[in-house]
């Protein structure tokens, strides 16, 4: 980082322009980029999540962060119930849920 600042300060000195300038619009720029290429993305990423969770209903195939696959049977404000197994019901907080990776495009749905 320090060798890019230095290549800009002398660059700057040979035009006889301002480095500071120059260092600035340097760094505005490394801040747009990482905006653009990493905040956006992950933020946009949490909130079709959000979405996805607060879409959940009855008989949607889930699997869980731990890796559970499952079968919603109840949803509740925080929290759902999943059938793993006949007669076996686990219930996971919503935040655990993901969509089930065999399942088609779950999360591009809703």
């Amino acid at each position: 980082m320090n060798f890019l600042f230095q290549i800009l300060q002398q660059q700057g000195t040979q035009t006889g322009g301002n480095p500071g300038i120059s260092s600035l619009i340097f760094l505005v720029l490394i801040i747009v980029v990482f905006y653009f290429f990493m905040i956006r993305p992950q933020v946009k990423k949490q909130k079709e999540m959000t979405n996805y969770r607060n879409a959940l209903k009855k008989g949607d195939k889930v699997s869980t962060t731990g890796g559970i696959y499952g079968k919603i049977t109840d949803v509740k404000e925080k929290t759902v119930t999943l059938e793993i197994a006949d007669n076996v019901l686990v219930r996971v907080d919503k935040t655990a849920v993901t969509p089930d990776p065999t399942a088609s495009d779950q999360l591009q749905k809703s």
